[in-house]
């Protein structure tokens, strides 16, 4: 099958009227294979099958619908990765509501901005989240939606998931018929330039998810895939739960927290061999004083959620056994724009690159100021081709038409991704920043990433961010604002040595006209470095000259 009948056939079978979710994501696959293996904190496994899913998922789907949840309704899940948040999605999707992630990581106030963006009906909370969603300066005393518990107990008032799964006839469950269209999940973006936006996930978007899973990671029927990322997010979600579930292929849950030790464990013990994991991932698996373990498995790695630094590519080879092949996407789009695996679209891998648009997608570089393509090199506009584009599956954000507008080109040709790139002459696409993060210098447009990549690229160096300040004579100038790995003394020697590296390694007009030391970068909880923070705190200590 062709990469176009492939994506054809996909659309076919998750772009249809009276679809069953619950039986494309679960009840047509065999009974007993293995849908995801549960890590326990002490590491030890635990297989789920899709017949134990069915039932459990059944049960709760009935529950939701004693407790007046009914099809297009939200239910919000504040859970890590176990049995029981997979058994509460895929109830939430029997029974025809919409799902909405919150990630654990979240405060209250984080957490209550999503649940009335959402107007949540019901909330699936671990035990030890539920103290986040308890009445304070940041929740009222009464609210619009039921908690249920899991693995615990709650408080007055609260359900219990274990007893609404016992206590629950799972021949009860619904049978809910919908279109590709209908909202599927409800995931907020991540606020790394503002206000988070609701974006309606339908349906047919699993087409989407599912390819990446074929094209980008080439995850087999005979592969140990982990997919490492929370399904609070993004990645997470779409590609270690979502389409797993749609295509039948098994991932791992891994319940501990994140440590290099704990990671490398995991691949051993499992014997790992499809890794897909974002870049801080890799980067502290690197910089750790941890080895790899002998006879690894891996044949696939993949890195998603930020660009990945060009030398992890020959570290990833080297230590890895295989090349860490770099992808992009979006909340609103999935990934779709990628160094893929699968021998139909893989290709020599260029280092700082993020590879060519996926089957099913199409994409280019428009100009600054016009939504007419730039030249190869030329940095501009990335966005996706919507004439040639049969896996778009966005259509708008929740209640925010003015948002919604900004995305689109007003001839409904182009989706515009926010952020700024180059496309050389073979068609490979070259990340350079978010649209607000690009820097104007002397009529320089710089992107931080290149930069921050040649900081990083120095073992003295944890991580860095690359911010334009404002300067009267060229607009802005470049500063960057670095977190030094663990023993290293910052000195203004160690300042002016990164300051040549990256005059050395990449331009004399590009480097840092001043290095500030810092404990930790401002972040979301997802990781992702938020610059605006820096940008608006350097800005206003320029104003009051300090």
């Amino acid at each position: 099958m062709t990469p176009d009948e492939r994506v054809t056939d996909l659309l076919a079978t998750f772009d249809a009227p009276g679809l069953v979710v619950a039986d494309l994501l679960c009840d047509r696959h065999p009974v007993d294979q293995v849908a995801f293996t549960v890590v326990q904190p002490d590491l030890s496994p635990r297989d789920l099958t899709y017949g134990e899913l069915a039932e459990s998922s059944r049960r709760f789907a009935a529950a939701l619908v004693a407790q007046g949840i009914e099809p297009g309704d939200r239910v919000a899940t504040l859970m890590g990765k176990s049995a029981d948040f997979v058994t509460t999605v895929l109830g939430i999707w029997r029974a025809g509501a919409v799902h909405v992630p919150l990630f654990t990581a979240f405060a209250t106030p984080a957490i209550a901005l999503r649940l009335a963006g959402a107007q949540a009906k019901l909330v699936v909370a671990d035990a030890g989240q539920r103290a986040k969603l308890l009445p304070g300066d940041d929740l009222p005393a009464v609210v619009d939606w039921r908690v249920v518990v899991a693995g615990g107990a709650g408080e007055d008032g609260d359900l219990r998931l274990d007893r609404l799964l016992a206590e629950t006839d799972p021949g009860r469950a619904p049978v809910v018929p919908v279109d590709g269209s209908a909202e599927l999940v409800r995931l907020f973006t991540s606020g790394t330039t503002g206000t988070p936006k609701g974006v309606p996930i339908p349906v047919r978007a699993l087409a989407a998810f599912v390819a990446y899973l074929d094209y980008g990671l080439d995850v087999s029927d005979d592969d140990v895939y982990w997919n490492a990322a929370d399904p609070g997010w993004a990645f997470g979600l779409y590609y270690g739960i979502a389409a797993p579930l749609a295509s039948g292929r098994r991932n791992i849950l891994l319940q501990a927290g994140f440590s290099p030790e704990t990671t490398w464990e995991v691949i051993r013990r499992l014997g790992v061999t499809n890794l897909a994991a974002a870049p801080t991932v890799f980067r502290t698996l690197r910089s750790a004083d941890v080895p790899a373990p002998e006879g690894l498995r891996l044949r696939r790695a993949t890195s998603a959620g930020e660009p990945l630094n060009p030398d992890m590519v020959s570290w990833g080879a080297q230590v890895l056994g295989c090349e860490i092949h770099d992808t992009y996407g979006q909340t609103e789009l999935g990934m779709s724009i990628v160094n893929g695996w699968h021998d139909d679209v893989r290709r020599p891998v260029k280092p700082g690159s993020m590879g060519r648009p996926m089957p099913g997608w199409s994409a280019a570089v428009l100009g600054s100021d016009s939504d007419e393509a730039a030249a190869p090199g030329e940095q501009g506009r990335v966005a996706i081709d919507l004439a040639g584009s049969p896996l778009m599956w966005f259509t708008g954000y929740v209640d925010a038409p003015d948002k919604t507008a900004e995305r689109f080109s007003p001839d409904g040709r182009w989706y515009h991704t926010g952020d700024a790139g180059r496309a050389d002459e073979d068609g490979d696409f070259f990340f350079a920043s978010r649209d607000d993060d690009v820097i104007i210098m002397a009529g320089y447009r710089i992107g931080p990433f290149e930069i921050e990549s040649v900081l990083v690229a120095d073992d003295r160096v944890a991580e860095a961010a690359v911010i334009g300040v404002p300067d009267e004579l060229r607009g802005e100038v470049v500063e960057a604002f670095v977190v030094l790995a663990g023993g290293v003394e910052a000195t203004e020697e160690l300042g002016r040595e990164l300051q040549q590296r990256v005059k050395t390694k990449l331009a004399a007009h590009l480097f840092p006209r001043a290095v500030h030391f810092v404990e930790e970068l401002p972040k979301t909880p997802s990781g992702k470095i938020q610059r605006f923070h820096l940008r608006q705190a350097r800005a206003e200590q320029v104003r009051s000259g300090s």
